[in-house]
């Protein structure tokens, strides 16, 4: 059944207000998408020194510390999932949380228990509504996090770390994000944070590079190469003290590392979606505009029809 001309306008109306809410969205999205990369770009440095000095130590040094203790057997993991805590941001949260069911999969074929957290509201109600079991979750600064959010996801997942397994540890630990790319291009990413891999430069030659690898997973291997200089090195008060300091730091670092990139990418990913919603309310609007301007015209010409009709019935009556 064709629809009134009264329906097409109210119709026009509702995908008009629809269309100023999705503007309004898609400009806010890009105010602070920028702002999301020029925090991402200023932690650029910071996390270039943490890395060069965890290469330096591992190449410098035959400590062994616990988070870089491979352990055999491997019975449980834990993976950290970071979303967003809002919806309208595309495919960013749906791409995440495939990933994440893939990971999940593979780990519990693989004959290892799964303890799942979660960063984010989304990857939360996703999971909780697949009644998939969750430790621990955080929400709320998806689109704005800060240091101190890392380090307490940081500190709890490597409290959990080494904890032994048999009182509810993990021996590997697993993070899936989303990689900033361009404003146009967000890559979901899966990370193995822990066990720590220090990979030790070659001591017969300087030429040689030491690299901090945290476990990818991915198709593509991510790694933080450094170059090494012919320096002696040494420790104060000792290569253990140091470790216990740094690595830890390395960990919420990578973490916080994760947070802005997924930060800067949900932001993009909505302003890319409210864009391409904006465009469909347009389209949609000049559909519905020439719709009623047909429907208008037909009644109008059913109304001169109707005059002309009648006009001639009261000439032949007179006659």
């Amino acid at each position: 059944m064709p629809a009134t001309l009264r329906q097409l306008r109210e119709r026009r109306k509702s995908v008009s207000e629809t269309m100023k809410i999705t503007r309004a969205m898609e400009l806010i999205a890009a105010s602070r998408v920028a702002r999301a990369q020029q925090r991402a770009r200023q932690a650029v440095p910071y996390h270039q020194e943490l890395v060069q000095a965890v290469a330096d130590l591992a190449a410098h040094s035959d400590t062994k510390h616990p988070l870089t203790s491979e352990k055999p057997d491997a019975l449980r993991a834990a993976v950290l999932v970071v979303s967003s805590d809002r919806g309208l941001a595309g495919a960013y949260n749906s791409n995440i949380t495939r990933m994440a069911e893939g990971l999940l999969s593979r780990l519990k074929k693989e004959g290892k228990q799964v303890d799942l957290y979660t960063s984010g509201r989304k990857a939360e109600e996703y999971f909780t509504y697949r009644h998939v079991d969750i430790v621990q979750s955080w929400d709320g600064f998806s689109e704005r996090p800060h240091y101190e959010h890392a380090k307490e996801i940081g500190e709890t997942l490597i409290a959990q770390f080494l904890r032994p397994t048999h009182e509810g540890g993990v021996d590997e630990l697993h993070l899936v994000f989303t990689r900033f790319r361009s404003l146009v291009s967000q890559q979901a990413r899966i990370v193995r944070l822990l066990p720590l891999h220090l990979v030790k430069a070659d001591a017969a030659s300087d030429a040689e590079s030491a690299s901090v690898v945290a476990g990818v997973e991915t198709a593509e291997q991510e790694a933080s190469e450094t170059r090494l200089a012919e320096t002696a090195y040494s420790f104060e008060p000792n290569a253990e003290t140091v470790l216990d300091t740094l690595l830890p730091l390395y960990i919420i670092n990578q973490i916080r590392f994760a947070l802005t990139e997924a930060a800067a990418s949900e932001l993009a990913s909505r302003q890319q979606a409210m864009h391409s919603a904006t465009d469909n309310a347009k389209q949609l609007i000049d559909s519905l505009t020439r719709d009623a301007n047909q429907a208008r015209q037909a009644v109008i010409t059913q109304e001169i029809n109707e005059i002309v009709g009648g006009a001639g019935a009261l000439t032949a009556g007179q006659n």
